[in-house]
């Protein structure tokens, strides 16, 4: 296939579409947040739409709660 062939734009367009929607299916639901007072990691239940805590805490927001008491 040549650079200068009409096919290939069609053909990198399909597969960047592909890619995309590859990554929407994929997206991961429970994605993690972070507790702005607490630094506690927390993700949002895809059922109930609620916060479930992890009972664990991000490490540089603990440091930059430090710093900046």
């Amino acid at each position: 296939m040549d650079i200068s062939s009409k096919k290939l734009p069609i053909i990198l367009i399909i597969v960047l579409l592909g890619v995309l929607m590859l990554q929407i299916v994929t997206n991961n639901a429970d994605r993690e947040f972070i507790d702005a007072e607490t630094c506690e990691i927390w993700v949002e239940d895809s059922l109930t739409k609620k916060p479930r805590y992890l009972d664990e805490f991000d490490p540089k927001c603990l440091d930059f709660k430090n710093l900046n008491p």
